[in-house]
């Protein structure tokens, strides 16, 4: 049965303090912050999302980036390790999460490193970004996870930004979107919609025609209203300062078991 489940997690205190990778760090406003993730939530469920907030980690100051501590397949939760040591912390409230909802609990294991944020999902095809957090070894545990229950896993470079889902994501019809110079190898997947601006390549699938993205991202915001989508923008520019996007910062679980 189709589900429309969201875990979040609030921000830390120390927000300001979390990674950056391939930017500048910028001075982070922290209760900006936290009114742009509560209206961020607010979207999800004004959309007929039931959101969840898993607890607290006020001393990760990545955690409320809570995409990338597990993998949803059906009704599979894969428990990541995350590439960054600092953020292995973040998982077990996740854990307890996923298991409360009655999900089948999966784990990535030393040495293997995977980020949420490097899947993408398309139907049973699961894109996995092997780059900078993700590791040939989470690839292949991830494979192992999910190719059993009907998965299809297909690796894929990540160079130029920190997640593939930094890069690039999908339409309801599956068309996978992002923005040129941001993603290593376009011709890796079926269909292929170049975005004027970066973060125009991050989407949130709500249902139906209605997708979650960027104020930053105004001509993609136009593009896709021109085709016929429905735009739902939401500021999370405090974020984007962190290299976060609309899909860091929940955990959509769709195929819940009845």
């Amino acid at each position: 049965m189709p589900s429309k489940k969201a875990l979040i997690r609030r921000p830390s205190p120390r927000l300001a303090e979390g990674l950056v990778t391939h930017i500048e760090r910028e001075k982070v406003d922290v209760d900006l912050a936290v009114e742009q993730w509560e209206a961020y939530a607010e979207a999800l469920r004004a959309h007929g999302w039931e959101t969840i907030e898993v607890d607290p980690a006020d001393d990760c100051p990545d955690s409320v980036f809570v995409e990338d501590t597990v993998v949803m397949y059906k009704n599979v939760a894969l428990i990541t390790r995350p590439g960054a040591e600092s953020r292995r912390e973040e998982t077990a409230g996740v854990e307890e999460a996923v298991a409360s909802l009655g999900c089948s609990v999966n784990w990535i294991w030393e040495p293997g490193t995977l980020d949420g944020g490097d899947v993408l999902k398309i139907g049973d095809t699961i894109y996995v970004g092997r780059g900078g957090r993700t590791n040939a070894a989470g690839v292949q545990q991830l494979r192992a996870a999910f190719e059993p229950l009907g998965a299809r896993v297909v690796a894929v470079p990540v160079s130029k930004v920190l997640h593939l889902k930094s890069a690039v994501t999908a339409l309801p019809d599956g068309t996978v979107i992002g923005n040129i110079p941001k993603v290593d190898r376009p011709s890796l997947f079926p269909r292929f919609l170049s975005v004027p601006e970066e973060a125009g390549g991050h989407v949130v699938l709500l249902g139906g025609h209605k997708l979650l993205i960027s104020a930053s991202a105004p001509k993609t915001i136009d593009l896709l209203a021109d085709l016929g989508h429905d735009p739902v923008v939401v500021d999370i520019s405090e974020f984007e300062k962190l290299e976060g996007c609309v899909t860091c910062l929940s955990v959509r679980v769709r195929e819940l078991y009845a």
